[in-house]
């Protein structure tokens, strides 16, 4: 069976950017040493536009062979003229507003995405699914989450967008490895406690 993996960039109090979800500020702590670990681990979780002029567009993917994003994140990728920033996994954008794709390798899940995550996660080989979205994607799909790593970076941001948006509920995940960087970076990853 596959796993979905939350995988996500958050500040030491556990926002994931601003209040509009904005998370730039985290982009300064990308540094040699973090950039050679992504690019080691999950070089999948780069956009496909960013991929080429970083001389990494030949990279296979490691960890992820299909991305589930929200409609707030896959706007930041339409506002800059592309249509298909995951080409190089099978793409899905949760949302009920936009009717239709605007490329024909993205498919749009605006009905039951539970259902789907969980025919996704059924199917026989492959890698894993990256849940790249906001608080409300992964409020909805928290209990389907089977892993989550987390990218701690060394901000205080006070309030913002959170990383789950859902009524208060405990679930509890296991830690399974934390790896530190210079730049005050940690990456933690839990798997889900069965």
């Amino acid at each position: 069976m596959r796993r979905l993996t939350y995988f996500i960039a958050v500040s030491i109090d556990g926002f994931i950017g601003d209040p509009s979800g904005d998370g730039t500020c985290f982009m300064r702590f990308v540094d040699e040493e973090f950039f050679a670990y992504l690019k080691a681990e999950y070089p999948e979780t780069l956009p496909t536009h960013g991929r080429k002029p970083l001389g990494i567009d030949d990279l296979e993917n490691r960890r992820f062979d299909t991305v589930i994003q929200g409609r707030s994140s896959y706007q930041l990728a339409l506002d800059e003229g592309v249509t298909s920033p995951y080409a190089h996994m099978r793409q899905y954008v949760a949302s009920r507003t936009l009717k239709e794709s605007p490329d024909p390798a993205v498919e749009i899940v605006a009905e039951d995405l539970a259902g789907k995550v969980r025919q996704l996660k059924a199917e026989d080989g492959g890698l894993g699914i990256y849940l790249c979205g906001g608080a409300d994607l992964a409020g909805q799909l928290a209990d389907e989450i089977d892993e989550l790593i987390i990218k701690t970076y060394p901000l205080v941001l006070g309030s913002g967008m959170p990383m789950f948006a859902r009524d208060f509920a405990i679930t509890e995940f296991t830690l399974e490895s934390v790896r530190a960087f210079e730049n005050g970076v940690l990456v933690r990853n839990y798997a889900r406690k069965r």
